[in-house]
């Protein structure tokens, strides 16, 4: 077998579970051209941030910044935190997550679960994402404590080295043998920094990067929107590992296109999160464009049982208008027809 795909048969750390996540193919065309799904669901926490929260919290302790009986302070909507939660509880740190209600509440719940402790910057009740308001607070509370870090995902270069081994588990499961590499943008760390890597790796590959409508990155108008943990909302900065001579693309999914996406790839047996939809969706828009036998990979960076109470609610959602039944009723016949070949 493989050796960068191989993981020893028992492990003793859970962090030692993270990577070797598994490729999917949800669909192809008549001309051979294929959706692959980095499933990165597989890693402990249900997410792919786990890869970043391990390498930002091992650089910070090399670099002498972070030592036994420390604190973690960051700002997170959910993914992140729940990594974070992990490694410190393995390594022996507080961890304090300063949280909005954007999150969804059962990665708020997880976070607890792990020993988090819970800083709100909002009142109860309040959906807003408060983005901007979260890091202040979380740099204040971090400033002149001894022992103390506050990770700041959002600019933290780890974030982004975290990545690299996704970038080598794509080489060498498909050969290099990748055309298109898509995925959402949020803090920039997934995307770009499987980007940085696999360039390295596979001369000649297309990178699309999607941010939910409202998010800023790409242009605006700004507005709020509901998919949790990607995008940049206006009043936020945009991260320093967005990196746009890496994108070679940047594109917007609205919130109904996204989570009509997800619900008709669970009808196919899989749940992925709100802003995996979004990537899915942009996928399935493009895929029958690409030449003959092209691959593209889509990184789904978490899986949809944190959103029962909400992507895949009813009620949730008709009280915020985001079920279109033509939309998904449209997918659900791309993905038949494509499901099918």
């Amino acid at each position: 077998m493989n050796e960068a795909l191989a993981r020893p048969a028992v492990v003793s750390r859970i962090s030692d579970l993270i990577g070797y996540t598994p490729l999917f193919e949800l669909c192809r065309t008549e001309t051979g051209s294929r959706l692959l799904l980095k499933l990165e669901m597989y890693n402990p926490t249900g997410t792919a941030k786990i890869r970043m929260a391990r390498q930002m919290v091992l650089d910070a302790e090399a670099r002498g910044e972070l030592r036994p009986g420390g604190r973690i302070i960051e700002s997170t909507s959910g993914n992140t935190g729940l990594g974070l939660a992990v490694i410190a509880a393995e390594r022996g740190y507080t961890f304090t997550a300063v949280v909005d209600n954007h999150a969804c509440t059962d990665k708020l719940r997880g976070m607890k679960a792990l020993g988090t402790e819970l800083v709100h910057v909002v009142d109860d009740g309040t959906e807003e994402l408060a983005t901007a308001a979260r890091e202040e607070l979380a740099e204040e509370m971090a400033r002149g404590q001894d022992n103390t870090i506050f990770t700041e995902q959002h600019n933290n270069p780890s974030n982004g080295v975290g990545y690299f081994p996704v970038a080598h588990e794509l080489h060498q499961a498909l050969d290099g043998n990748i055309d298109v590499l898509i995925g959402a943008v949020g803090t920039g760390g997934a995307l770009c920094g499987t980007t940085r890597e696999l360039r390295k790796l596979v001369p000649d590959f297309t990178t699309i990067g999607v941010e939910p409508k409202g998010s800023i990155a790409f242009g605006g108008p700004a507005h709020d929107y509901y998919q949790s943990g990607t995008g940049t909302p206006e009043g936020a900065e945009i991260g320093a590992l967005v990196d746009f001579d890496l994108i070679d693309e940047g594109v917007k999914v609205g919130d109904i296109e996204a989570f009509a996406t997800a619900r008709a790839v669970a009808r196919t047996g899989l749940l992925i999160g709100g802003s995996a939809g979004g990537v899915v969706h942009e996928a399935l828009t493009r895929l029958t464009s690409l030449p003959p036998g092209s691959t593209m990979v889509a990184l789904v960076n978490d899986g949809g049982e944190k959103y029962m109470d909400t992507v895949f609610n009813d009620d949730w959602m008709n009280a915020r208008n985001l079920i279109d039944p033509a939309v998904e009723r449209e997918i659900d016949e791309t993905l038949t027809k494509l499901r099918r070949n």
